[in-house]
C-alpha cells in the first residue's frame, strides 16, 4: 500500500520515471545506465530481535516505519520517522505479552492529512495460535502518546482477524481492510461456500467515528496480505487473493465508487489450483490514472512473479507480464510511476541465499534488468520486504537474519533500511 502524497511525492515519481534501468549496489561497470546514483544505509533505531517492518509515506514526504521487537518477556510495536537523512527516536505504540507476532501478518502505521498517526497491531483473543483481533490506536504527537485502542471489526468471536491494510481517505479519515474469520471453520465441510475467510472493510471519519462494517467478498484465501490504493477520483481499489469453491486462488480486485462497492473481478486469470494458503499476497499502487498490481502465482506448478498495468485508474488491466519465471518465492511490493512504469520488488532463493530483487517494469517491455538489493545467506527468511517513495528516493526495509550468538544461538533478526537516490533527487 502506498499513500497519496502532495507535490513532493508527485515530483519524486516523475523523476524516477524518467530513468529506465535500476541499480541497487550490484556490480556493473555500465554506470551511465544506472537509475540510482547511490544507496544510503539508514541505520534504523531498533534492538536485537526486531522484525517485520512496514513503510508508508507521510504527506510531507517523510517516511513512517513500524516494526515489532522483543521487550523483556513481551513484545512491543514501535514507530520511527525518517526525513531521508536519518531515523527519529523510536516511539512505542504498544507493549504487551499477548501480542500476536507473525512473519506474514504484521503491524502497520500511516499518517493522515492533519499529520496524526494511525497504527494497527494484532492481539490474541483465544487459546488457539490463530485466534486474534485487530487493534487500532491514534497519535497526535508523532507517536509519543497513543489513544486507547479500538477494534475495527464487529465480530468478537475467537477467530482470526488480520492481514489489515490502512489507507488515508480524502477528507482526513482513513479506511481499514482486513481478512475476517467469523465464518471460517464453522461448518463441517470445506465445500460449503460460506466456510471461508471474508474480506471486510470499515471507514473512519476525521473525528475517528466509525462507519459500517462492510462485507466485500464472502470467500477469500485464508492468510495472504491485502493491499489497497486510491485513484485520482478518490475511488478505493482493494486487491487480495480470492478463493473459489474449486480452490482456484487467483488475485481479485474490488472497487468503491459513488454507487457502492463493485463485485470482485480477477486482475488476471492464472488458474492456480491450491488447497492451502500460499501466504503470498498482492500489492497495488496508483498515480495519475495509472495502476499497477504485482503478485505471485504457481499455477501449473510453475512459480512466477507477474505484473498487470492499467491506464484507466484500475477499471481494466492489460494482459499480465511475467517478470520472473525462474522459481521466485514472491512476497512482492510495487510503486507506480508517473510514466506508466512501475518498480517491483520480490524475493527468490538463489545459490548464494535468499535474495531481494527489484526491477523497473514497463508496460511494453516488462522487466528488462532485475537487480539485487540484498542477499541473506543464513538460510532464514528476509520476510516481506516493503518499499515506499519518500524524501530523496525509494525507501526499502526488510527483516535481516543475524548470525548465531551467545544470547541467540539459533541466530536472530534485525531490520535493515536503505534509501536509493538519483542525481535528480539530490
Amino acid at each position: 500500500m502506498k499513500l497519496k502524497c502532495q507535490q513532493l511525492t508527485q515530483f519524486l515519481r516523475s523523476a524516477l520515471a524518467s530513468l529506465c534501468v535500476l541499480w541497487l549496489g550490484a556490480s556493473d561497470s555500465n554506470a551511465e545506465n544506472r537509475v540510482f546514483s547511490s544507496i544510503k544505509e539508514l541505520s534504523p533505531p531498533v534492538t536485537k530481535g526486531a522484525r517485520e517492518p512496514s513503510l508508508s509515506t507521510m504527506n510531507d514526504g517523510r517516511v513512517l516505519m513500524s516494526w515489532t521487537e522483543p521487550q523483556g518477556n513481551s513484545f512491543a510495536v514501535k514507530v520511527a520517522i525518517s526525513d531521508g537523512t536519518e531515523w527519529s527516536r523510536p516511539q512505542t505504540v504498544v507493549e504487551r505479552n499477548d501480542l500476536f507476532v507473525n512473519w506474514a501478518d504484521f503491524p502497520s502505521a500511516i499518517a493522515l492529512e492533519d499529520g496524526s498517526l494511525v497504527a494497527h497491531w494484532l492481539r490474541a483473543n483465544g487459546d488457539d495460535d490463530y485466534f486474534y483481533d485487530i487493534n487500532i490506536a491514534f497519535s497526535q504527537d508523532e507517536g509519543v502518546t497513543w489513544s486507547t485502542p479500538i477494534i475495527p471489526h464487529d465480530d468478537r468471536s475467537q477467530r482470526q482477524h488480520g492481514f489489515a491494510t490502512l489507507l488515508p481517505n480524502d477528507g482526513g479519515g482513513f479506511s481499514v481492510i482486513w481478512l475476517d474469520g467469523q465464518n471460517y471453520d464453522t461448518y463441517a465441510s470445506q465445500d460449503v461456500a460460506d466456510n471461508a475467510m471474508q474480506l471486510r472493510m470499515r471507514k473512519f471519519s476525521a473525528d475517528s467515528s466509525m462507519g459500517e462494517d462492510l462485507l466485500l467478498d464472502a470467500r477469500t484465501c485464508t492468510c495472504c496480505q491485502t493491499s489497497a490504493a486510491v485513484t485520482g477520483d478518490n475511488e478505493l481499489l482493494v486487491v487480495y487473493r480470492d478463493r473459489s469453491l474449486e480452490e482456484i486462488r487467483d488475485i481479485s480486485i474490488v472497487r468503491e465508487t459513488s454507487q457502492g462497492w463493485s463485485t470482485p473481478q480477477p486482475v488476471s486469470v492464472d488458474g492456480w489450483n491450491i488447497e492451502g494458503c500460499p501466504v503470498n499476497g498482492p500489492a497495488i499502487d496508483t498515480v495519475d490514472g495509472y495502476a499497477a498490481v504485482a503478485w505471485f502465482t504457481a499455477a501449473n506448478d510453475f512459480p512466477k512473479v507477474k505484473v498487470a498495468f492499467s491506464s484507466d485508474d484500475g477499471i481494466t488491466f492489460a494482459k499480465a507480464l511475467e517478470i520472473d519465471t525462474s522459481a521466485p518465492s514472491g512476497r512482492v511490493d510495487v510503486i507506480q510511476l508517473k510514466d506508466g512504469s512501475a518498480l517491483v520488488t520480490w524475493v527468490k532463493q538463489t545459490a548464494q541465499g535468499e535474495a531481494i530483487l527489484i526491477c523497473a517494469v514497463k508496460p511494453q517491455e516488462g522487466c528488462v534488468r532485475p537487480e539485487v538489493v540484498a542477499i541473506s545467506p543464513s538460510g532464514r527468511t528476509v520476510g516481506f520486504p516493503r518499499m515506499t517513495l519518500g524524501n530523496g528516493g525509494v525507501f526499502i526495509a526488510w527483516t535481516e537474519p543475524t548470525n548465531p550468538s551467545v544470547t541467540q544461538p539459533r541466530g536472530g533478526t534485525t531490520i535493515r533500511t536503505v534509501l536509493a537516490r538519483t542525481e535528480e533527487l539530490k
